[in-house]
């Protein structure tokens, strides 16, 4: 059990004078119902009578406080009702001598003398004090076990969200040599056979490359800064496909500052020329766009290749790309998000939906925009 709270001494003095001055008028208005003169009631003797009553269980308050942090009831059970027993025994017979005493001092010495006052006035209060003692050490048990309930639950959601981040760094890890790989291989066909091709693509390699570190901490980024790097990767493609490859951008201007993945429409993409416009003999296309629907983003990728066979299917679902980027999607918001893909006459088009989310978009991609 964590630190076991106990309530600020102001609050259980101010309990105390709250129930003193409440008891006090209960005591008066009884004492009236039967006194022929309520002008000859002693009020004082009342106050101190009753001042004494509350205020020795709160001086005796500290005590139980720090019995409940030294003996915890989870730990050794035995010995902590053992000592707890023995605490509220000495507290009811503190309590029954000081109001013997307060008694002797306002009316004087006992008449039926000092033990017999003493027994009588002890188990008269017993009970009462054997509960306030019981009540006042289980609520600071209570209390104890609720922070640390309350502790545990942001402990928990600490390393939960701990892993989701280290999740999200092994898969975004994962991406990046899938991606470079797959480049560098594009290179390599080039090299032989189109060198200034093959030194465009190193060049614009090297910017997105530059782009990826730049934000290499980020999970999640604004469109704007994720459609440069898109195209930065587009760049590459093209030098590659050259007339085969038209990329067209449909992007809804209010959706350049929403928060979106760090590399979510790269896989996509490159999914999308790799099984539908890469097997075409013919021109092919990919269209990017974006746009506002209430309260989410929908991002889509669509191009017009050749569509999925049952292996390529297979293969587009199982991909590095496309496993990686619903995994992130999931770490990242859970059931609030989608992704979706669709054929239609010849293509296929992916679409993810996101919970909109803004952020400010850098000085330089801001200037771009305006």
């Amino acid at each position: 059990m964590q630190k076991t709270w106990t309530p600020p001494l102001r609050w259980v003095f101010g309990a105390a004078t709250i129930l003193w001055l409440f008891s006090t008028l209960q005591a008066y208005r009884l004492t009236a119902l039967t006194s022929k003169d309520p002008m000859d009631i002693y009020v004082g003797g009342l106050l101190v009578l009753n001042f004494v009553y509350w205020f020795i269980p709160a001086a005796f308050a500290p005590v139980i406080f720090f019995l409940v942090q030294r003996y915890r009831i989870d730990q050794n059970r035995l010995k902590a009702i053992a000592v707890h027993a023995g605490a509220a025994l000495i507290f009811t017979l503190v309590h029954a001598a000081g109001m013997v005493g307060v008694r002797a001092l306002l009316w004087g010495p006992p008449s039926l003398g000092w033990l017999t006052a003493f027994q009588r006035l002890h188990l008269t209060n017993l009970d009462w004090l054997l509960m306030t003692y019981t009540t006042v050490a289980g609520f600071t048990y209570a209390m104890g076990y609720y922070r640390e309930v309350q502790a545990r639950t942001v402990q928990e959601a600490q390393l939960q969200t701990r892993l989701i981040e280290a999740r999200l760094k092994t898969l975004q890890a994962e991406l990046h040599p899938h991606f470079l790989f797959n480049t560098l291989h594009a290179i390599s066909t080039l090299v032989h056979t189109n060198p200034d091709a093959a030194d465009r693509m190193i060049s614009r390699l090297s910017d997105l490359l530059r782009l990826t570190f730049d934000r290499s901490g980020a999970a999640r980024i604004p469109l704007q800064e994720e459609l440069e790097f898109l195209q930065k990767y587009l760049e590459i493609e093209q030098t590659r496909f050259q007339d085969r490859l038209t990329v067209q951008f449909e992007i809804d201007p209010a959706t350049l500052d929403a928060d979106v993945p760090r590399l979510i429409l790269q896989p996509i993409v490159e999914n999308a020329i790799k099984h539908g416009v890469s097997p075409r003999s013919g021109p092919g296309f990919v269209k990017i766009s974006s746009r506002i629907d209430g309260d989410r983003v929908w991002l889509e990728v669509r191009d017009n290749g050749v569509g999925l066979s049952g292996s390529a299917r297979s293969q587009f679902r199982s991909g590095v790309g496309l496993s990686n980027t619903r995994d992130r999607l999931e770490c990242l918001y859970g059931e609030a998000q989608k992704l979706e893909f669709s054929e239609g006459d010849g293509g296929l088009t992916v679409r993810i939906a996101l919970p909109l989310q803004r952020s400010p978009l850098p000085a330089e991609a801001a200037a771009r925009v305006a």
